[in-house]
């Protein structure tokens, strides 16, 4: 019903007219039965349509107010960014409610966000630490050059239980008096046992108890070791490696703090653009309620502006959420604490042209290109340890020497003796022992033969770096599209921005004209409709040429922007490029 009644309200008054130069009876009949056709198809698909959840609202009713759950975040500025609210929260650390809850919206510029993003994104502190790891690699690798020397000591205690049997006696050895039975006299002259002899079938039970200490030094030196002059060329490959990938994180994040900077001057002033609609429609609107009061236009216009009134506070709804969006994806970027949330302060100020040509730009961004280096670099980095994996099939000579002391202490007790003994004074109470010692040598390691492991692994390592020349001619290729798409779209957004202002002029001149005309009855509300559109089309074109040819020429810095490749060095962002006379 909806949808009929709309369609027959758009159509009669245009039809009515018709009808009445009609002379035939046949003729009326048949408009009419088009008429009926026309009800069934609109009635038809108006029951297409789901029912709404709730009632439509009357026709005059008010326009609903903005939703409060997009007025916060769309809130002014409470004052700009204070220095000592940049820090970035905990790297481990969630917000709580009442961090949330407490948020506040500080205003700053494009250089401050640079200089806060360079000290609290996380991607740049995770290459910070792995070039921190790719520099501690290298001093470890550098240290095989020379000798490892080790204190070493230790202590011990423990027991045991001994049980010795003799099952030959040793009084047949060569009759040593010492050694056999009444081998010798004692003060009486009277034949006695040797202190040493030991009956045939003697033995001893007997517990011990032994503590042990020693300690000394070591050393260990490669003399020859072909694979450890390759392990450090590759350390040192890798910490290349990982300090252009430093390099390249700067540029890119030079380039989403802008990117998200740029849109979010776009989402503010889309907002102003939509908000002005929006109150431009309750003016005109005001003037089509009175002009109908007196008469001057039909109901039509009337419904007309509320419909173009609601469609703009749609958009500007949506444009407020954008804002929010991008004020959140700007705090993310640079990693701001939970409770503030970042406005822009800057004004929209369209760059200049990009002062070099198409062929300057793409030979001084292959020029250095940290990208690039870091690709060579891994190369370098798998040829390396691919040399180091082969070099263990080569022997390798080592120097190793140790000295240090002794001490021995030894308990024995529970002695019982069986069959006439044995073992003789070799059984004491207790005994201790030391001493020192030292080694001086040499050795040799060669593997002949490891069934082709060490030889399949450094075919892996070749094919690896084989597969990085690819890699490096895809990223050349990429490099070149993305500069070459950014230097296109720049010269289209200028271009685009020079048309978009001339549109802005004449569509501002235009919406005046037709609306004094409509207030004079000289033009219809149709035309006032497609006038107002048309501006508040132009507004944004203007807009979003501004925006863009500000992105693309950070698009363009990108690619060229000099940075250091050490994390300890300044670094001072550009806005702006300078082509180098003498490159």
């Amino acid at each position: 019903m909806r949808w009929a009644a709309l369609m027959l309200a758009l159509v009669a008054p245009a039809a009515l007219p018709a009808m009445a130069q009609l002379d035939s009876t046949a003729e009326v009949d048949k408009l009419e039965r088009s008429w009926k056709r026309l009800d069934r198809e609109l009635r038809a698909l108006d029951a297409l349509i789901p029912p709404e959840p709730e009632p439509i609202p009357n026709r005059f009713e008010p326009a609903p107010p903005l939703p409060q759950s997009l007025l916060k975040p769309n809130a002014a500025p409470t004052g700009a960014l204070a220095p000592g609210a940049t820090a970035a929260p905990t790297p481990l650390a969630l917000p709580d409610t009442k961090q949330l809850q407490a948020g506040t919206i500080q205003s700053l510029s494009l250089d401050q966000a640079l200089a806060i993003a360079f000290n609290n994104n996380p991607a740049l502190q995770a290459q910070r630490e792995r070039v921190a790891a790719a520099l501690a690699e290298l001093q470890a690798a550098m240290g095989t050059y020379w000798p490892r020397i080790s204190a070493y000591a230790e202590g011990s205690t423990g027991q045991n239980s001994n049980n010795m049997n003799v099952p030959t006696g040793n009084d047949s050895l060569n009759g040593i008096p010492v050694m056999s039975k009444n081998g010798l006299l004692d003060s009486k002259n009277q034949p006695t046992d040797g202190p040493f002899y030991t009956p045939a079938g003697g033995g001893a039970y007997y517990n011990g108890t032994d503590n042990l200490g020693e300690a000394g030094l070591e050393i260990d030196y490669a003399l020859i070791d072909f694979a450890r002059t390759p392990l450090v060329q590759a350390a040192r490959a890798s910490l290349e490696q990982q300090r252009n990938r430093y390099g390249n994180q700067l540029r890119r994040l030079q380039l989403d703090v802008s990117e998200a900077y740029y849109g979010l001057q776009r989402a503010d002033q889309n907002v102003r653009i939509q908000d002005a609609a929006v109150q431009n429609d309750l003016v005109i609107l005001q003037d089509t309620l009175d002009m109908q009061i007196a008469g001057l236009v039909p109901r039509l216009d009337v419904m007309r502006r509320r419909a173009i009134e609601a469609s703009d506070q749609e958009v500007l709804i949506q444009a407020m959420a954008d804002r929010a969006i991008a004020r959140r994806r700007l705090a993310v970027v640079l990693n701001l604490n939970p409770e503030i949330t970042p406005s822009a302060s800057d004004p929209i100020v369209p760059m200049p042209d990009w002062p070099l040509d198409l062929e300057a730009s793409l030979l001084a961004a292959y020029r250095g290109n940290p990208e690039l280096e870091a690709i060579l670099a891994a190369r370098q980095a798998l040829a390396k340890r691919s040399d180091a994996v082969a070099a263990q099939l080569l022997p390798k000579l080592s120097l190793f020497g140790n000295a240090g002391t002794y001490g021995i202490n030894e308990q024995m007790h529970n002695v019982i003796p069986k069959n006439g003994g044995c073992c003789g004074t070799a059984i004491n109470s207790v005994s201790n022992n030391s001493g020192y010692d030292w080694a001086l040598g040499l050795s040799l390691q060669w593997l002949l033969f490891d069934a082709g492991t060490t030889s399949g692994q450094a075919r892996a390592l070749d094919r690896l770096a084989a597969a990085s020349a690819q890699d490096y001619a895809a990223m050349r290729n990429a490099i070149r599209l993305r500069l070459e798409s950014a230097f296109f779209n720049h010269e289209a957004s200028l271009a685009k921005l020079a048309s978009a202002r001339r549109g802005v002029a004449s569509a501002i001149e235009a919406f005046r004209d037709v609306r004094l005309r409509y207030q004079t009855g000289l033009s219809s509300e149709l035309d006032l409709s497609i006038t107002q559109e048309r501006l508040i089309s132009s507004l944004v074109q203007r807009l979003n040429a501004a925006v863009d040819v500000n992105i693309t020429y950070a698009q363009l810095l990108r690619e060229l922007l000099p940075v250091p490749l050490d994390p300890n060095a300044p670094f001072t962002p550009q806005l702006t490029y300078t082509a180098n006379p003498n490159p």
